[in-house]
Parts: structure tokens; sequence; C-alpha cells
């Protein structure tokens, strides 16, 4: 527990000035975007904030990483769309709380270390990829809808927006080499409002996206059949949300590593993300996951522990209990521009200046990556092919790394020292090595600098001891390591093969 709550750990160093106004930036930002996702979902839009306040609350206490700042995500709404459009919200009330034991359970046995195999180039066109799309949804404010359509400003209120965000752009720039006391983005949206207010500049506010006013979130059971049939229908989608929730959220925690150059717990993180995805389905919201937006706006404020979430999440608490009026007063042209700058920030700049240093293979896997993450908005599938991707071309070049040095002693043995591993990828380059017909009566490979990694290199090692025994020779091998010879062992039922004991060789003895 104390690990949860190291928050009130004295011994750790707290700027809690950095904290609260780091909490109060990230809450402002967080709310416009949270209504954007609920209202285009077709949720009511405080299931919207109700899941900013949920998500950001229990994940800032019991989370794996201080720092983090989980909220309704658009990454985890976009699969609820179709749900939501079918079988309507208490449905998908039920699959956020299925999703959310999904996490769970990952979380408890650990799977969560799997997001260490994700490689850097897929990192690189993930979050490039989102820096486009953060960048890109800020477009939306600039148009106005119409008669049920949707424009581009022109004219005045046009020239107005884009004054106002330049001018949010120019002080989160600027205000930094005056003064680092408080964080910019915060005094950028406190000057644009009251700027606006003041001289009562026509402008769209978060008012014109939704109200935010309403009480505590009300606990609500699901209102579906406890039946089988509902379980088929909710299960893929519930799947299909923690996956990506737990994808989004496990890079963003490995970005926040490499930020902060501390250690988050992957594993610790699952279970939170899963408890407060459970909490919504039951507190009417929409579920959620960690916002790399909002994180980086958390961080680029000076926050690195966890009261800064929990300021940003009872901030938007209290605005939805009391402070309606005034934040729905709030101009978008402010958030706009902040978020302008953390799209900015996102993009991962340095990829540029290393392209002409990084192998082709890994070029084309980043630009794919961030190609899908634009394109398709699916963060999960972006990640999954460009793993996926990286694997086999690593496979690839692993195949073409297995050789043979050959030559015969003076007993008139054959000798193969083999150089490499010995898997799916280089069996076919492994069995080219041998001249079954030209060798002599005895034969022995060394696997001295070489393993057997998989079923398919017994397999070829069972087949190449048949080839010599059907042309009347002996097959020995030499130096397998003991993991190697566990794998044999566990084989030997369906094959045969001669494994020959060294005893100046301490890993092949027994």
């Amino acid at each position: 527990m104390n690990a949860y709550l190291n928050l009130f750990d004295f011994t750790q160093k707290v700027n809690y000035k950095n904290e609260v106004l780091a909490g109060l930036t990230v809450a402002m930002t967080m709310m416009p975007e949270s209504l954007s996702f609920a209202i285009l979902a077709g949720f009511p839009p405080l299931a919207g904030l109700y899941a900013a306040f949920i998500m950001g609350l229990i994940t800032a206490i019991f989370g794996g990483r201080p720092g983090l700042i989980s909220g309704g995500a658009g990454a985890t709404v976009v699969v609820l769309i179709a749900l939501m459009k079918a079988s309507g919200i208490e449905y998908v009330f039920a699959a956020v709380a299925l999703a959310g034991v999904i996490q769970i359970l990952v979380g408890i046995f650990k799977f969560g270390k799997f997001i260490r195999l994700v490689p850097q180039p897929v990192m690189y066109g993930f979050v490039n990829g989102l820096a486009v799309i953060i960048f890109t949804a800020q477009l939306e404010q600039f148009k106005t809808v119409v008669d049920g359509k949707a424009n581009w400003l022109s004219g005045t209120p046009l020239m107005i927006m884009g004054g106002l965000v330049l001018l949010t752009i120019a002080i989160v720039l600027l205000l930094p080499k005056v003064t680092k006391a408080v964080p910019p983005s915060l005094v950028a949206i406190i000057v644009v409002f009251l700027l606006v207010m003041g001289f009562n500049i026509d402008t769209k506010t978060v008012k014109d996206i939704a109200s935010v006013s309403g009480g505590f979130p009300p606990f609500h059971v699901p209102m579906v059949p406890f039946t089988l049939e509902t379980l088929q229908i909710i299960f893929p989608y519930a799947l299909i949300m923690a996956a990506v929730g737990l994808t989004e959220g496990l890079l963003t925690l490995n970005l926040v590593d490499e930020i902060t150059r501390t250690k988050g717990n992957s594993n610790r993180e699952c279970v939170a993300q899963g408890a407060a995805n459970i909490a919504n389905g039951f507190l009417s919201g929409m579920g959620g996951c960690p916002m790399i937006a909002q994180t980086l706006v958390n961080l680029s404020a000076g926050a690195r522990a966890r009261l800064s979430g929990i300021i940003a999440s009872l901030t938007i608490l209290v605005i939805i209990l009391f402070g309606a009026p005034i934040i729905e007063r709030v101009p978008m042209a402010a958030l706009t521009g902040v978020m302008i700058m953390v799209a900015i920030g996102t993009f991962e700049w340095a990829s540029f200046r290393i392209i002409n240093k990084m192998p082709k293979q890994d070029i084309f896997v980043g630009i794919l990556v961030a190609a899908i993450t634009i394109w398709l908005h699916n963060l999960a599938l972006a990640v999954l092919i460009g793993v996926i991707i990286s694997a086999l071309v690593f496979a690839w070049e692993s195949a073409k790394r297995i050789r043979a040095k050959k030559y015969t002693d003076e007993q008139g043995i054959r000798h193969y020292e083999i150089y490499g591993p010995l898997f799916f990828g280089s069996v076919a380059a492994f069995n080219e090595k041998f001249d079954v017909d030209g060798d002599p009566e005895e034969v022995i490979v060394d696997f001295r600098e070489s393993r057997v990694a998989d079923m398919s290199g017994i397999e070829a090692l069972s087949r190449l001891t048949e080839r010599y025994a059907n042309a009347g020779k002996k097959l020995h091998l030499r130096h397998l390591s003991q993991d190697c010879r566990a794998l044999l062992k566990n084989a030997e039922s369906v094959i045969e093969v001669n494994i020959m004991e060294d005893p100046l060789y301490k890993v092949a003895i027994e």
C-alpha cells in the first residue's frame, strides 16, 4: 500500500505547486476532449466527464506510473460506437465493466511485461501517428455546424479563432523563457479566457460542445439480461476495448519512463485500469485508458507524482458539480492552442535526425505504424502489425546468419561446426550445408556456437539423422546446450538423434 501512496511519503521530493497547477491544466485540456469523444460516440455528454473523473482518480492513486493521466480516451470509445448503435448505452456500460475484468486478469497474470516486445521503430511510428491525430483533431474546432452540416469558419470568426489560437501558442512558447514558476498552458488558458471575457469577443466556447453541469456519478447496474446471449454480444467489444486500452496505456507508460528516467509497473497499471473501467461500468462512465496528450501536458508542467492526477480528476468533479457556468465560457481557441503544442511536443522529431542511420526495414515499420495509426485511428492494430513485421524481419535476418565450418580430422571423421541459431527460418539454409552422399561413414555436427530454438530445428535434426542413416552413415550431435538437450529429450518419442557426450563441455553433461 505504501507504494501506491508514495505521494504522502515525506521522504519523496514532491513539488506541490507544480503538481497542483499541472492538475488544473490537465483538467482544462481533458474536459473538452472527453466531451467531444462522448458526443462522437452518441453517449450522454456527462458520460465522458464521469469517465475522466473516475479513470483519473483511481489510476492516479493505484496505478503503476506516477505522472500518467487517464480519462475518457477516443481510442477505447471508438471501439464501442458500433455496440452503442446496435444495442444501446446499457450494453456499453456492461462491455466497459467486462473490459475492466479482462484488464485486471492481464495484470494479475503479469502479461503486461509483453509490452517490452514492442521495438523502437514501432514506438516511433505509434508516437508520431498519435501526434498527427492530436493535431488534426484540433482542426475540427475551426468548423461550425449550420443546419446539421459542418462548414469551415470564414471571415471574422476565422480570424478571431486563428488569432486566439496563435496567442495561446505564443504564450506557451515564450512564457518559459520568462518564468517557469507556473505551467505556460494554464497561463495561456487564463489569459485568453480573460481577453475574451473582457472584450466580449464572440468565439466558440466549451458550452458550444455540450453542457458540463451535473451531479455525482450515480451508481447504476447495467440494465442488461444476465444471459449467455448478452455475453456473446458484449465480449468481443470488451476484449477489443481491453486490448486497445492496455496497448495505448502501456506504450504511454513506457514513454513516460523514458521522459522521467524512472521505472513504472506495467502489471499494476493493468490492474488499476481494469478497476477504473469496472467502476465506469457501474457509475455511468464511458470507460477509457491513459491519454498520451494529457500525460504530456502533465509532464511538461513539471508534475512527477500522483498528486497532479488526483487534482485533475477532483477538479473535473468540482466543475461538474459547481463550476460549470464558468468553465462553459472558456474559449475553445485556448484549449485548441494548448493541444496543438502538445501534438508538436509529442512528435518524435529525433526520428528524422536518425532516419538515415536506421536500417531500411526499421524505417518501413515506423512509417507503416504511423500510417495505420493516422488512417484507421486503431492504435492496437497499428502496434500489432508493426510488432509482427519486426519479428518477421528479425527472423529473416537471423536465418541468414547460420553457417557451417567444415573439415575432416585425422581419423577421417567429417566435422560441421554450426554458427547461428537453428529455428524455423534457418532450417532450409541449415540443410543445404551438408553433403550426405559425399561425407565419410561418421559425421559430427558441433553446436558449440549454435542452439536449437524450436520444434522446426528439432525436426531438421531428425530428418538429417534419417538421411545419414539411409545412406548407411552415423551422425553425432556434439555440444548441445542444456535447453536444446531438453527439447530433444521431450521429442525423443517422435525423433531419433545421436547426442555425443563430451565430458570437457559442461553444458552437455547431464
